[in-house]
């Protein structure tokens, strides 16, 4: 017995289903689309159908958003993943451990800034002897704009 041929759509989610299941608006989900961080097709009416497996991509792209991963390099990420295939444990072991660096590097910087936040207002100065920007004859300024003691970056 022969069975019919299958519709490759029939798995397939609309823009509101996910939108539903994730938890992201459709504003979104058509913003990370055009940004090549997911792809849908259409089907014959023109109807964006997404895989199911957008579902775990847009769960990495909310995680790596709330940890403060930006889309550039989320996107960089996905592209070391074949776009048809379902990310695996694996790919984010090393999606995950990749960010870990930039994620403890950021911690840093807002834990120097959450310290010295009451010593400085950057008003350049209100106590030059406590500041911890004290910064005489600019040799800071060498180094480029913004705060530096705070912000080497």
């Amino acid at each position: 017995m022969k069975h019919p041929a299958r519709n490759p759509f029939a798995d397939d989610l609309s823009v509101g289903q996910v939108a539903s299941r994730s938890g992201i608006a459709v504003s979104a989900l058509h913003f990370y689309e055009a940004e090549g961080l997911i792809r849908s097709r259409r089907n014959a009416g023109n109807q964006r159908r997404y895989p199911r497996e957008v579902l775990r991509r847009v769960a990495i792209i909310k995680v790596a958003q709330r940890t403060g991963i930006p889309l550039k390099t989320i996107r960089e990420a996905f592209k070391a993943l074949p776009q048809e295939r379902t990310p695996t444990a694996e790919d984010w072991s090393r999606l995950s451990a990749a960010w870990k660096e930039e994620l403890e590097h950021r911690i840093d910087r807002l834990t120097r800034l959450r310290d010295h936040l009451n010593d400085c207002i950057g008003c350049g100065c209100l106590s030059v002897k406590s500041c911890p920007l004290h910064n005489p004859w600019d040799e800071l300024g060498k180094q480029g704009a913004g705060p530096r003691l705070l912000d080497p970056d």
